[in-house]
């Protein structure tokens, strides 16, 4: 018999493999729930840009994403079944690794982006190379032979 089975005898389960995990547990109303918020969750922000209500386009940007991390919130919790009891912690570890690299990512994009126009395209006035006459602004030119 394995160490397993040892400790299974031990504990009065008879031999039975029956392992009690903290994984996830299926009901119809923790389905529900989740259904109900996500609805609730994209009817406010629909609400809010369809009437107009925030004037300022950056506040509204900024409610919207709010709204958006609290949608992945509820459907990470409700339908994906994610909590720090899961496999040791180790689902929700990795979770944190994977929004934070994507964060980099398009911090780090966003960024360049915004910066590239700035730093690739100067506001120079075009300079004649050396011993060339600078083209006139009206267009073609006629020089006298």
């Amino acid at each position: 018999m394995s160490a397993q089975h040892t400790t299974h005898a031990a504990h009065g389960h008879g031999g039975h493999d029956d392992h009690h995990d903290d994984g996830p547990h299926s009901t119809l109303s923790g389905y529900m729930t989740g259904f109900i918020l996500s609805i609730i969750l994209t009817a406010i922000p629909f609400w809010l840009v369809m009437a107009k209500v925030i004037a300022d386009r950056n506040t509204a940007v900024l409610v919207l994403g709010a709204f958006a991390v609290v949608q992945i919130v509820v459907h990470m919790v409700y339908f994906l079944h994610m909590n720090g009891k899961i496999e040791g912690g180790w689902t929700m570890l990795s979770t944190i690794f994977t929004v934070v690299f994507v964060a980099i990512a398009i911090a780090g994009t966003l960024w360049v982006m915004f910066h590239m126009n700035a730093n690739m395209m100067p506001d120079h006035p075009q300079v004649a190379p050396a011993g060339q006459q600078a083209p006139a602004a009206g267009g073609a030119h006629h020089s006298a032979p």
